[in-house]
């Protein structure tokens, strides 16, 4: 199996790189993203997970260990392939995703091409808690889930950062985005902070 592949780029396309290591051109699906930060006739160094078909082997190109170590979590989804996780990977970046995933953003997922909001739900649903604790880091403590009329609870978020941010979504910021300020905030305040406290805070955030 191959694992990592360096040499020079030797053409790229809408969503492939050949890659030539020692005169062989190894050919690669990328994500847009990754794709974006290459140029011809450079030195290029691609983590690579390999896929082996019946007829073929397919070689898959990451920028980095973190957007393939996404790639084989998000194509452990039913109905999710590597041409749809990599479709996500080129408009959502790993801590992007990250935060998509903890702040159960499905409009941030829905922008990906072939991605719709039953597959959305799906992938929500089912890396929800897998993702929660490592977007939160130590800025929330657990709490208990929101209850009936409330906001959509954080997995593993306390109950005044989940209104902090549902505060912010009401001023107009995407789930994602406010979701990332608000937890910024609460490494900022520390534990304890109140709700209005990190809505200041989270705006400070999202100013900077």
């Amino acid at each position: 199996m191959i694992a990592k592949l360096t040499g020079i780029v030797d053409s790229t396309g809408t969503d492939w790189v050949v890659l030539d290591v020692n005169g062989v051109g190894y050919l690669l699906s990328c994500s847009n993203r990754t794709l974006s930060r290459m140029a011809v006739g450079e030195r290029l160094s691609l983590v690579v997970e390999t896929f082996i078909r019946e007829e073929r082997i397919v070689l898959h190109g990451f920028g980095d260990q973190a957007e393939r170590d996404w790639f084989k979590l998000l194509t452990t989804i039913q109905g999710v392939g590597a041409r749809l996780a990599l479709s996500i990977l080129g408009v959502l970046d790993p801590d992007q995703l990250t935060r998509a995933i903890a702040s159960q953003d499905k409009t941030a997922l829905v922008r990906a091409d072939g991605v719709g909001p039953k597959v959305a739900a799906r992938i929500l649903n089912e890396l929800k808690d897998k993702v929660g604790n490592l977007a939160l880091g130590p800025a929330a403590s657990a709490g208990a889930p929101a209850g009936k009329g409330a906001p959509a609870a954080v997995p593993g978020a306390s109950p005044a950062l989940a209104d902090a941010v549902s505060a912010l979504v009401n001023l107009g910021y995407g789930r994602s985005e406010a979701f990332g300020a608000v937890v910024a905030a609460g490494r900022v305040l520390g534990d304890g902070a109140g709700v209005s406290d990190l809505i200041r805070q989270g705006l400070k955030e999202l100013s900077q």
